[in-house]
């Protein structure tokens, strides 16, 4: 099993001032090792494979790139024991190049060796995003999107709430919550947030197994993602949404900071302190939301053991409306509604489904239940009962069919929906719940459920008996409690 764990460190002034350097260090090495790929890339794609294309074959490259990657190092390997030499690849040579790097600008012995290492195979690891699976090129980064830097496991230790970070020395941290026994830490992230530093810190332990998808299970729960209301089960119940950033408090304080920030002079100290504020803001919204998913990811594990999800295209949900050109102006366009639009996608946005579904994901992993994604297309216009599907029968977050009347919540409809085919589709098998009586001598009941003691939590708690003589907070003992005065009535 493989998790991740944050914690916020407490460095000294020199310690920030040495990791704020790094970062400008490895933002500006960064971007030159992207533009190495770049022209590498450029002349392989204008040159082609060879330098002659009758021949086919490779010569010095005054028309054409041997490396085809980069142009930092020698492209070529040390022959091996059999004499038969390689070419290295263009993370190999870029980080071959890190020694040379060095010799001709010195203030980069600073950064640890393997702080640009991680660096160079950060960027090698973004490139293969691109031509293997499919994600977007790698851009040039700014002090506002390059944020972190990584160590290897090696020679980062822990001791207590202390952590050493070679070449920054050892620095306090709010040690939270403790690493579990066996398992050993994979890498270490440090990233720079709006309100200091924090690290992150993967850890794996390979004897703990990932839990295999059970095909026989005791209850399902079908979840269908809204704005009014956060989550809908299909059991009935749902969860409130905060709305941190689109609630009235929320954009009214958001507003007032931005137009703060908007009459401060460029480049002045003030406008740097106005940016800190409404940085700090964004952060305060993003940690009410996150501990809000947290809390409602780890309820929704504890309904059920499987539970099933819509499978969102939430980037094609918050796209730009098509725009429709005038006929009788040419040049101008009709309203599109796009304005309207852009509401719904700032709640969408705000609501952030697409971490409350890896959340329950990861907490639904943890706890050894069964998670599920089937298609969301109907989900909310067909019917539970019959089976009918039709537009008509939703009327905003009304659902009423059209063929057998059946009426009921819209969402709650498409949560019944969903886990209706998560069922269907995994060919999941529901036991019968065998009923147990609750004055048996062993009722059988399940670990996750059991009723909190003191035995188990450790905390103990105060039973304060209905009918107190203790008079209302804040009166005097002698005069009549409210309960009193109900039963004297």
């Amino acid at each position: 099993m493989q998790v991740s764990y944050q914690y916020k460190l407490r460095p000294r002034q020199s310690q920030s001032k040495v990791m704020d350097s790094w970062l400008d260090m490895q933002r500006s090495l960064f971007n030159w090792f992207l533009a190495d790929r770049i022209d590498g890339y450029y002349q392989t794609f204008i040159m082609g494979e060879y330098c002659d294309i009758r021949t086919k074959t490779e010569r010095y490259p005054l028309t054409c790139s041997l490396s085809k990657n980069s142009n930092l190092h020698n492209p070529w390997k040390n022959p091996d024991r059999n004499g038969v030499i390689k070419k290295r690849s263009a993370s190999l040579m870029q980080d071959t190049y890190l020694s040379e790097m060095k010799q001709a600008r010195p203030w980069y012995k600073a950064i640890h060796s393997n702080v640009l290492q991680m660096l160079v195979k950060r960027l090698d690891t973004a490139m293969e995003g691109f031509f293997k699976h499919g994600r977007g090129f790698p851009s040039f980064k700014n002090r506002s999107n390059f944020r972190s830097f990584q160590y290897k496991p090696g020679d980062v230790k822990l001791d207590g709430n202390k952590i050493y970070l070679p070449s920054i020395g050892w620095m306090r941290f709010y040690n939270s919550r403790p690493i579990p026994q066996g398992f050993q830490i994979r890498t270490v992230t440090l990233r720079k947030k709006a309100d200091g530093w924090y690290t992150s810190i993967l850890i794996r332990d390979d004897s703990v197994p990932d839990y295999p998808t059970p095909k026989e299970v005791n209850t399902v729960v079908g979840l269908d993602m809204g704005l009014t209301k956060l989550v809908h089960c299909s059991d009935g119940s749902d969860f409130d949404n905060p709305r941190p950033s689109t609630s009235k408090k929320g954009k009214r304080t958001l507003k007032i900071r931005q137009r703060r920030l908007s009459r401060k002079k460029k480049g002045s100290a003030n406008r740097n302190k106005e940016a800190q504020k409404v940085a700090r803001l964004y952060k305060k919204h993003a940690d009410k939301r996150t501990a809000n998913q947290w809390l409602v990811a780890s309820k929704i594990v504890r309904k059920a053991d499987a539970i099933s999800v819509e499978d969102l295209n939430i980037k094609g949900m918050k796209s730009k409306c098509k725009p429709k050109p005038d006929d009788v102006k040419q040049g101008r366009f009709l309203k599109n509604g796009q304005s309207a639009k852009r509401g719904l996608n700032r709640s969408i946005s705000d609501a952030s489904w697409g971490t409350l579904i890896e959340k329950i994901q990861y907490a639904a992993a943890k706890l050894g239940k069964s998670f599920f994604k089937v298609d969301s297309k109907n989900t909310s216009r067909t019917c539970s009962k019959c089976g009918v599907v039709d537009a008509l029968s939703r009327f905003g977050e009304k659902f009423v069919c059209i063929s057998c009347g059946y009426e009921t919540h819209a969402d709650k409809q498409a949560a019944i929906n969903i886990k209706t085919r998560a069922v269907q589709q995994n060919g999941l098998v529901i036991k019968r719940m065998i009923k147990v009586r609750r004055d048996s001598a062993e009722p059988k009941q399940l670990v996750l459920f059991e009723t909190p003691n003191p035995e188990s939590t450790g905390i103990k708690r105060k039973h304060r008996a209905r009918n107190s003589k203790r008079g209302v907070p804040g009166n005097p003992p002698t005069q009549l409690s409210l309960w009193d005065i109900g039963d004297l009535a």
